[in-house]
């Protein structure tokens, strides 16, 4: 990953996103095991869950129970062991079988050999294993050996579309944006990192009747320089809107230039190119602002698919789906009823031949999977959209543009609230513009920076309250359950307690500053773990690549957010439990290994995250 981000909203689309999981402080919920067992068979590397999962499903399969599940989670309390095997229950009821008996027969035929030194049967048929030190030293020295920090790519392969941060053009972006700039963002970067073939799309509104209403302005305003005349973009957009809305001649007009541009006018089309290019150059001062990776050749619109959409409605009508309405044609899904309990109706094309963006949808989903061969397609969207998502899932599937074997994803994500608990917006009750919200940040940021760290030159403060005001409103939203509405609350996020960006970031320079303390050292050294709290922090950085999984199957950031801050917490009491730098020989040449281990997870996780380390704050 390259340490930039992506952003966006479409507030189009949406399925009903799945239900999440929970995941307490310090507390890290394994994936599915039966799918890293499924991993594990088809690849000879292996994480540290695919590891545990291959060889408790064998044990479990040489005690009769082969297509039982471990059910692996990480221990509660320390005194259960490093992880937990769950799945014995279930197993001997399905058997018919004492759960503790079937533990017994299972342990007795777990190979652990030089991964777990001790394993025992707690309760009704829970097991417990304790990771070897030895081991867990060596996972350590094979990470920092590593260029990738030992991370796996994921098998299979995928070539997986991020459809995020998708604005409507001809409008400045706003706050209601970001949730599926950053979201998206994260996700690409994870998949990315464990190997999979990203495309990021940025899904623009970039075509319709808003761009008939602002030609038919710049026209009458006898300006046809569109870059001078949308200086202020929102400005011009809304006195166009309110021309539009009060003026009837005008808003036939307005028509009349979507009929043109729809039909290929050159005019028309040159003046909607000035438009687009003028709105795109926002968009990239948002995106470089918010430090994401989206650039204008991920732009893909709607306009993109403008001519398929006759041949949707063809293809859809030689397969019988599709029905005329009140003269509108609409395909009417039995999977969707009404409060009468009658078959929904999905408009194709309008009685007046225009289509809407379900058909604009319907056509990127049947060009990702025919021109480009996809194999899974995320839609970061506000959750409010879940049906439309449904809809369109299903219609696909129906008219063949999705072959079952592609996934198809809501990534719903609820409301940014201001601390009034309504939707953010200024104190005047207006949108607010999302560059004027990042620009608040950097500056408060700054303020704090300058309070704490008053000998600071001005460049370096400006450098310094930048990574961390931005980071801060991202790492806010990220380590939220994306499914959940939250408060906006500046003194919370900018805050060096507690899951925070700032938080992280300063962790991030102590680890740093310890090196710039200890001189020379051998990057080599062999690593060793005594301390309860040494073999604490190295069995959470084992667990780096199975949590980026967990983040790229379920499509939850926080999950990511949470893990690092148990990372550092982790290192904080390691730090303060087992002297570093006033330790002596390989104790102290060990415990900077684990020390450079936990900076480098800590960087490249944030940075999968779309937020900025400092070597010193």
């Amino acid at each position: 990953a390259d340490g930039s981000l992506s952003g966006g909203l479409s507030g189009q689309h949406g399925r009903l996103p799945p239900s999440p999981l929970k995941i307490a402080p310090f507390f890290y919920p394994t994936p599915c095991a039966c799918l890293a067992a499924r991993r594990t068979r088809q690849r000879d590397t292996m994480t540290l869950l695919q590891l545990l999962n291959q060889r408790i499903s064998a044990a479990l399969a040489a005690a009769g129970c082969p297509d039982a599940s471990p059910i692996l989670q990480t221990a509660s309390r320390p005194e259960f062991g490093d992880y937990q095997a769950n799945g014995i229950m279930a197993a001997a009821k399905a058997k018919k079988t004492n759960p503790r008996a079937l533990a017994e027969q299972v342990i007795a035929q777990l190979d652990l050999a030089g991964i777990a030194s001790k394993i025992e049967i707690a309760g009704p048929g829970f097991i417990n294993i304790h990771l070897d030190p030895v081991f867990l030293a060596g996972k350590v020295s094979a990470a920092l050996a590593s260029p990738s920090l030992g991370i796996e790519p994921q098998s299979p392969r995928q070539k997986v579309i991020v459809d995020y941060s998708s604005p409507n053009l001809a409008k400045e972006m706003h706050v209601g944006h970001l949730r599926s700039s950053i979201i998206g963002d994260a996700l690409v970067r994870v998949l990315a990192a464990i190997g999979h073939d990203t495309i990021r799309c940025n899904h623009v509104g970039d075509w319709g009747t808003q761009f008939g209403m602002l030609t038919a302005y710049l026209v009458e305003s006898d300006n046809q320089d569109a870059g001078l005349a949308l200086n202020d973009l929102e400005d011009f957009y809304r006195k166009a809107k309110i021309r539009f809305d009060e003026d009837a001649a005008f808003a036939d007009r307005a028509r009349d230039y979507v009929v043109r541009l729809q039909s290929g006018d050159a005019e028309v089309l040159a003046l909607w190119k000035q438009f687009v290019d003028v709105s795109l150059t926002h968009c990239e001062a948002v995106y470089r602002k918010l430090g994401v990776s989206l650039t204008r050749a991920d732009a893909r619109g709607e306009s993109a698919y403008n001519a398929d959409l006759p041949v949707i409605v063809r293809e859809l009508r030689e397969k019988g789906l599709l029905a005329e309405d009140d003269g509108a044609q609409v395909v009417f899904l039995e999977e969707f009823r009404n409060q009468d309990g009658d078959p929904m109706g999905v408009i194709i094309q309008k009685k007046d031949g225009g289509y809407l963006y379900t058909t604009t949808d319907l056509g990127a989903v049947r060009y990702r999977c025919r021109e480009l061969g996809v194999d899974r397609v995320l839609y970061v969207v506000d959750a409010r959209q879940s049906q439309h998502f449904q809809q369109v899932f299903t219609l696909c599937r129906k008219a063949g543009f999705a072959p079952e074997n592609v996934q198809l994803q809501h990534i719903g994500f609820g409301t940014m609230m201001g601390e009034d608990g309504k939707p953010f917006k200024t104190r005047s009750g207006g949108t607010v513009k999302l560059i004027d919200l990042l620009d608040e940040a950097e500056e408060r940021a700054f303020q704090l920076v300058s309070e704490k760290n008053p000998d600071l030159d001005d460049a370096t403060r400006r450098r310094v309250a930048l990574a961390v005001g931005i980071g801060a409103v991202k790492y806010a939203d990220l380590s939220k359950n994306r499914n959940s509405d939250y408060i906006f609350n500046w003194d919370q996020m900018l805050a060096f307690e507690g899951n925070t960006a700032p938080y992280l970031q300063y962790a991030y320079t102590r680890v740093a500053s310890l090196f710039r303390k200890a001189g020379e050292h051998d990057a080599n050294a062999p690593v060793q773990i005594d301390a309860a709290e040494e073999k604490a922090l190295a069995v959470a950085l084992a667990q780096f690549n199975d949590v980026l999984y967990h983040v790229a199957d379920e499509g939850y950031p926080h999950f990511l957010c949470q893990y690092l801050y148990q990372v550092s917490t982790l290192f904080m009491r390691f730090y303060e439990a087992c002297p570093v730098l006033k330790s002596e020989g390989a104790v102290r040449a060990s415990r900077l290994q684990l020390a450079r281990l936990t900076a480098a997870t800590l960087k490249t996780g944030l940075d999968l995250l779309g937020i900025e380390v400092l070597e010193a704050m």
